[in-house]
């Protein structure tokens, strides 16, 4: 089934795509069909899914998958939040976005750097579909003082999850599938599709 990824990001279209092949889905992110993203407004990352999902179902008259997710750091009450694809500004690069993260959190003790990555994910049938397809999760973990890693993309090099002694850069991508709040998101999306 040809579904629209309403995100342009290449690392969530490989973890995306990754965990729904072997589903049938055939993931076209946006950018492919020439549409340009959509504006995130959204005070959550549901309003921000939500918004994506159905922009990109709007213009490519079919069903539409949209990823919503940021990290939440407490040290820092929840920030960046829907903001972390934008943190260091709108054009930043993730390094720049890590690089601030690191730079608001220099000298905040162990304990204090308590971080959760959250998902939204919104899969609509199309733009004006009264009942989309919610999933959310959360992955848990702390902020290293450096990164570590060359794997995944975003906070992945800082983000250690509880439990284990490597970051999410340093997990093969299978293991992060397994683990992560995208993976936890979409295994939850995949049992609602299939009630």
């Amino acid at each position: 089934m040809d579904v629209v990824l309403a995100s342009s990001n290449a690392g969530k279209l490989r973890e995306l795509a990754a965990l729904l092949e072997p589903f049938g889905w055939h993931l076209i992110p946006q950018d492919a069909l020439g549409i340009a993203p959509a504006r995130e407004t959204g005070a959550t990352f549901l309003e921000n899914a939500l918004l994506k999902a159905r922009h990109a179902s709007a213009a490519a008259a079919r069903p539409a998958l949209a990823d919503d997710s940021g990290i939440e750091v407490d040290a820092l009450d929840g920030r960046p939040g829907v903001l972390s694809a934008r943190y260091a500004g709108d054009a930043a690069s993730d390094r720049q976005n890590l690089d601030q993260l690191l730079a608001e959190l220099s000298g905040t003790p162990v304990e204090r750097r308590g971080a959760r990555y959250r998902c939204v994910l919104a899969y609509v049938r199309s733009a004006a579909d009264g009942i989309p397809i919610i999933a959310e999760a959360e992955w848990r973990g702390r902020i290293l003082t450096a990164p570590r890693g060359r794997g995944g993309f975003g906070y992945d090099p800082v983000f250690l999850p509880d439990g284990l002694e490597r970051s999410a850069a340093e997990l093969a991508p299978a293991e992060k599938d397994a683990l992560s709040h995208r993976g936890q998101a979409l295994s939850l999306l995949l049992s609602r599709l299939r009630a």
